[in-house]
């Protein structure tokens, strides 16, 4: 835990660093691949809609939990099937391990129903009265349900963007927030697709709080991004490493929020899939796991990168990015910059606060003219004499000598 302490700080600090802004391509070949799966399965293998949505009919058998079993399922199948009504000739039979075997069919009328009673009785030697219970659900009720759904989803979608416009005063962060989001939606349908699991109202009230989640993600690491990026003009970094700065500041505080939110998620699919059985538990729970996980994804390595995709394009992000790649070499090479010498260059630098310097004035380069003789072979001029030179009064008197302290004054 210690490591992990110090790899935080380190990332928080800028010591080490994750490009994911780098290699945004990277995740976007990911992500695709993904989509690429989830979508096929939504096409190929569809939905398992539940009776909620589709309409029908459902009997439960309470049984003990030791007859629930995949042959009394089968058993069941073949007796539903057997009674030739169209409506049940391809019966729906699944185990729940706490209340039975569970049978849906298409909506039928009341006497097939009481026909369909039977036959599961007869078969598993059970009272029709008071061991199978009877749901049946329109099929209006599932449309309305699938309204309500959309219009719930539309209406999310638009107050995700005004808020986050309203908030960041950026509508390219709108975008990739609900690129996010559609990422996100995408991929947890094509999970529930591949896995066959039973899409009931549940499902839905997962996916609408998965949206959420992801879009609470995305707004803390977009918030960073705003507080790295105030002072642009002033930093020495470009925008796509002050949003990479933010991404890895926060990567922990996601990687912890997701683990933290995952394990009791985690702990209600186990128990909904192996304790339970088929249930809303279980579609709840698993709406909820995968949209966790893909929404701490999407808001770490497609949110961000396409943002700063997005913002490159700006006149003032790209001038920024050329100042402060400039201001890179200059600090790599100092010597560099440093000016070549042109005439009316000033003395020095101006400083702060202070009038420039004028300047340097050009100097004639025209050699002025000498009236003294040039000495020879001594690159001089002779100076003019005043006078005739002549001896001086003192020019026969011994001059003095250096004597040694023991000889002076002698």
């Amino acid at each position: 835990m210690g490591k992990f302490s110090r790899l935080g700080n380190a990332l928080y600090e800028g010591d080490t660093s994750i490009n994911f802004v780098g290699r945004k391509y990277l995740w976007y070949a990911i992500s695709g691949v993904i989509l690429v799966l989830s979508v096929s399965g939504l096409f190929v293998k569809g939905l398992n809609l539940g009776i909620e949505f589709q309409g029908g009919a459902e009997f439960t058998v309470s049984l003990p939990q030791s007859q629930v079993t995949q042959t009394n399922a089968d058993k069941v199948r073949d007796a539903v099937a057997g009674t030739g009504i169209k409506e049940a000739s391809s019966p729906i039979v699944t185990t729940a391990r706490k209340s039975g075997i569970r049978v849906q069919v298409e909506e039928v009328s009341p006497d097939q129903a009481d026909q369909i009673t039977n036959a599961i009785a007869t078969k598993m030697n059970v009272d029709a009265n008071s061991k199978i219970s009877k749901t049946e659900v329109g099929a209006s009720w599932g449309q309305q349900v699938r309204d309500r759904m959309i219009k719930g989803l539309v209406v999310f979608l638009i107050l995700v963007v005004l808020f986050i416009w309203g908030y960041f005063r950026e509508w390219k962060m709108s975008v990739a927030a609900l690129v996010a989001l559609m990422h996100d939606i995408l991929i947890t349908v094509g999970v529930y697709a591949l896995s066959g699991f039973e899409v009931t109202p549940a499902t839905v009230t997962g996916l609408l709080t998965i949206l959420g989640f992801s879009l609470y993600d995305t707004v803390v690491v977009f918030d960073k991004v705003r507080e790295n990026t105030k002072d642009l003009r002033s930093s020495r970094k470009t925008y796509a490493e002050l949003a990479n700065l933010a991404v890895n500041q926060t990567l922990v505080r996601s990687i912890n929020t997701s683990i933290v939110a995952l394990l009791p998620v985690g702990a209600l699919l186990y128990v909904g899939i192996f304790s339970l059985g088929s249930g809303a538990l279980k579609d709840l729970a698993l709406a909820l796991f995968v949209g966790m996980a893909v929404g701490a994804y999407s808001s770490i390595f497609i949110a961000t990168p396409l943002v700063v995709q997005l913002k490159t394009a700006e006149k003032e992000i790209s001038e920024q990015d050329r100042r402060a790649k400039a201001r890179l070499k200059r600090d790599a090479d100092r010597y560099a910059d440093v000016p070549s010498f042109v005439e009316g260059m000033p003395v020095a630098d101006p400083v702060a606060g202070e009038e420039p310097s004028a300047p340097v004035e050009e100097r004639p380069t025209t050699p002025r003219p000498v009236s003294r003789p040039p000495a020879s072979g001594s690159g001089r001029v002779v100076p003019e004499a005043k006078a005739p030179v002549r001896d001086s009064a003192s020019a026969h008197r011994p001059q003095p000598t250096k004597q040694p302290r023991s000889k002076r004054g002698k």
